[in-house]
């Protein structure tokens, strides 16, 4: 059987899958030089009207897609931008998600590399750095201050939810304490005085966190019932608190955690021991992730705001990368509380 035959220039489709086609194809059908095609495609000046119609009927017939990450190589550039998170926060995940939609907006793609629990944060930024991105965006870092200065001599750096002091990194960040002084004012306004904080272990964030609460806590004239359990982020963290909180005397009627994952931790250890919330323990949470908000968990917790987050984070790499500013950008936003069913009045006491 004789095969269908083609037109000069168009690419074969023989031999199975056909290669895509390249600016060459384009020049061939259209009879132009390759260099009147790339002006075409790029809308610059030059070509007349015949020739740019000739291009872009052309181009559709051969279904011709400009290859844009060659295009950004030859400009030097990449317009990536390059996003660390830890791959265990339900938070992280719905961050990059608001991160995704508004590097779209303002033409820029994202590149995710991500800290498990094998893999560190500075590995994840070293692949980033390989992969030619433009500017990092990490996500609540724990790298030391020092590496933070040396990443800023080499990119724009965003650092999203910690609050550091370095020359040439922005920060967008929620006022944790102001977060964690939220859901305190809200369970003494309940009623309650024995309200406990589980930790999230070492770090700025969690400090914050934790000096948020004592710091609220004195203010209610309430520094004897200060009660700091150690933890760390994970739903390990309020199990064990759980476990401690059910063995001591004199349990706290409340309990505000580091994050939504320790709150979920911590329910459930309640919840196995037969201990109930609100009716025997309020708990509040932290990130008012999407664990909060499934019906069966319903938790009381706090807002970081990370769409506005988000979008603060993108502005500020663009900002550098595209607007040539220098100096350096401090966003703090105001959490919000986000009241549930986990938290209500302290049970009547015997």
């Amino acid at each position: 059987m004789t095969g269908m035959s083609r037109r000069p220039g168009e690419p074969s489709t023989t031999g199975g899958v056909g290669r895509r086609p390249r600016l060459e194809d384009v020049a061939a059908r259209a009879g132009v030089s390759t260099a009147s095609v790339s002006l075409v495609l790029r809308d610059a000046p030059g070509p007349s009207r015949a020739t740019r119609e000739r291009v872009a009927r052309a181009a559709e017939e051969l279904g011709y897609r400009p290859d844009r990450t060659a295009s950004l190589l030859a400009r030097r550039r990449t317009r990536l931008l390059g996003v660390v998170l830890d791959i265990r926060s339900p938070f992280h995940s719905e961050l990059v998600a608001d991160l995704h939609d508004a590097s779209d907006i303002v033409g820029y793609d994202l590149v995710l590399s991500t800290i498990t629990g094998t893999r560190t944060e500075q590995r994840a930024i070293e692949t980033l750095l390989d992969s030619r991105c433009e500017a990092l965006v990490l996500l609540g870092p724990e790298v030391p201050i020092s590496m933070l200065r040396t990443l800023a001599r080499q990119l724009p750096v965003v650092v999203v939810g910690r609050r550091v002091s370095v020359p040439g990194v922005d920060v967008v960040r929620s006022a944790d304490d102001q977060g964690v002084a939220a859901a305190v004012d809200h369970l003494v306004g309940l009623g309650h005085r024995r309200i406990a904080h589980v930790d999230g272990g070492r770090g700025t964030i969690a400090t914050d966190r934790r000096n948020g609460y004592r710091r609220a806590m004195r203010r209610h004239g309430l520094d004897q019932e200060v009660l700091v359990l150690p933890g760390d982020h994970t739903e390990g963290a309020g199990i064990g608190a759980a476990r401690r909180l059910v063995a001591g005397d004199g349990r706290p009627t409340a309990v505000v955690t580091f994050n939504d994952q320790v709150a979920v931790g911590l329910l459930d250890g309640l919840a196995r021991a037969g201990v109930g919330a609100p009716a025997d323990v309020s708990v509040v949470g932290y990130d008012d992730s999407s664990l909060a908000r499934m019906a069966h968990v319903d938790l009381t917790t706090v807002s970081q705001q990370p769409h506005q987050q988000a979008e603060d984070a993108v502005a500020s790499a663009v900002e550098r990368l595209d607007g040539g500013r220098v100096e350096d950008r401090r966003v703090v936003l105001r959490p919000r509380l986000v009241v549930r069913s986990t938290t209500g009045p302290p049970p009547e006491q015997d």
